[in-house]
């Protein structure tokens, strides 16, 4: 008698059963997670429209009407480009203010990078003490644009103020800086130029990223210490410099703190340090004059995004990028 083998039975494919069942609870999960996201984002998305959004769309509708704070918006004067118009061909305050400002930035913005990458090289050794001389530096930073930096700055250059203090020690005669017009600005940008440290600490980082054998391959090829530091140090620092300089220069343009202390808000003395932001301040909330105020925002936002495009656009020629390999 022949034995046969009878097959196993195939079970049941039960997966395919619950398959469904399983995308469905899958897609429940990453709808959960997304729904997760957008509550943990909400309060920036509430912060960027209430704060950021809507005011920056707000005025950008004022700059068309002749409104101040006092008119109910449902009330404003719709002017069209009225208030550009005055702006660009009726308003020697506004060209006034503009001259200043690109007087301070086109001075202060180089000395400070100056300032900054001359530091980070002396303090870019393996000195005794050197991480204390770095804090030192940086300190001025810290303190930012804050009006108590700005009070003692202005008591400083006083005529009974400390600096002429020191000047007498050489025998030289004093002036009130601060309040003489040929020389109230230029206190403003030895205040910006002190305060180096954040750039200087960039600078640092930056240097410590340069690969010793460029410095050691330029020694052997004869080069000192000039020719290695307009050969190996400027282009491989070259990012970092592009960096500084975009965001010096946007903070350049944007000082309004220390020349608001230092007139008491009026640009003193004689328009001398009228910056743009100040004159933007006195139109909109001494003079009440918003809507010419807000045009002379957007203009502003405008110029400083073509300043930074034309950055952009030029880096290329200069900015070098190095790959992982430091070539």
């Amino acid at each position: 008698m022949a034995l046969t083998t009878a097959p196993n039975p195939t079970p049941p494919a039960r997966s395919s059963a619950r398959t469904p069942a399983k995308a469905r609870g899958s897609g429940r999960m990453r709808h959960g997670e997304g729904l997760a996201g957008y509550v943990f984002l909400s309060p920036w998305l509430i912060g960027l429209m209430a704060i950021t959004a809507i005011p920056m769309l707000l005025s950008l509708y004022l700059s068309f009407t002749n409104y101040d704070i006092l008119t109910d918006l449902s009330d404003v004067e719709w002017v069209g480009l009225a208030n550009y118009e005055r702006m660009f061909t009726a308003d020697p305050s506004y060209w006034h203010s503009v001259q200043v400002t690109l007087s301070f930035a086109l001075i202060a913005v180089p000395l400070k990078l100056a300032a900054a990458l001359g530091v980070a090289l002396l303090l870019n050794r393996a000195w005794r003490g050197v991480g204390l001389f770095r804090g030192l530096f940086y300190l001025p930073s810290l303190l930012g644009g804050s009006v108590a930096l700005a009070i003692v700055w202005v008591s400083m250059f006083n005529r009974d103020g400390a600096f002429n203090s020191l000047l007498s020690l050489f025998g030289i005669e004093g002036k009130p800086w601060v309040n003489d017009p040929g020389w109230a600005l230029e206190t403003l940008m030895v205040l910006a130029i002190w305060q180096f440290g954040a750039p200087m600490v960039i600078f640092l980082a930056g240097l410590k990223q340069v690969p010793t054998e460029l410095y050691e391959a330029a020694s052997v090829d004869g080069a000192g210490r000039i020719r290695q530091f307009v050969s190996v140090t400027l282009p491989m620092l070259s990012p970092v410099i592009f960096f500084n300089l975009v965001l010096e220069t946007i903070n350049g343009f944007q000082g309004f703190t220390a020349a608001f202390v230092l007139s008491n808000g009026t640009g003193g003395p004689v328009d001398a340090t009228l910056m743009y932001t100040l004159n933007l301040y006195i139109t909109g909330f001494t003079e009440l004059d918003m809507g010419y105020a807000s045009a002379m925002a957007w203009v502003f936002l405008i110029a400083i995004a073509l300043i930074t495009a034309l950055f952009f656009s030029t880096g290329r020629f200069w900015v070098h990028y190095s790959d992982g390999d430091g070539n």
